[in-house]
């Protein structure tokens, strides 16, 4: 083989276009989408998420994690992830149906489960120089902002 010689590998020119379908600000969110879209047989891509792995208060300041599908995978992916949340859905192990729970004030199925206080463990940031978690236990709506406590 001489200098001058090329490896040629098959498929070496397609390029994938990347184009970013959604920004996230935690990594188990994004994890989440791209799991969703994997499943579907759409391949995706989290950039910037080793940089907040690394450090998870430089999320808000890069953009956040972004998931990117090829040009051509856009809209499907698009559906994919804005299907809406289904109220309830059967698990083969138990045999029956898990109702996911929902908001007492709008009904709302995009609630979370909140372990940390981020108002006060910002706050200690920010005075501290370094984050101090302060707990809690309770539910939160993502859709009118309600927090409350499962009795």
């Amino acid at each position: 083989m001489n200098a001058t010689s090329r490896i040629e590998l098959p498929g070496a020119n397609a390029v994938p276009s990347l184009i970013t379908l959604q920004h996230f600000r935690d990594m188990p969110e994004a994890l989440l989408a791209k799991g969703k879209l994997e499943s579907a047989g759409i391949e995706s891509v989290l950039a910037d998420g080793n940089l907040v792995r690394m450090d998870w208060l430089l999320s808000n300041a890069i953009g956040g994690i972004r998931l990117q599908v090829d040009k051509q995978d856009l809209e499907p992916a698009r559906v994919i992830l804005d299907e809406p949340i289904p109220p309830e859905f059967s698990t083969n192990e138990m045999g029956e149906n898990f109702v996911q729970p929902r908001c007492p004030r709008c009904c709302s199925l995009d609630i979370g489960f909140e372990k940390i206080n981020r108002f006060w463990t910002y706050g200690l940031w920010l005075l501290l120089s370094f984050p101090i978690p302060i707990r809690k236990a309770n539910w939160k709506c993502y859709t009118c902002g309600i927090e409350w406590v499962e009795q």
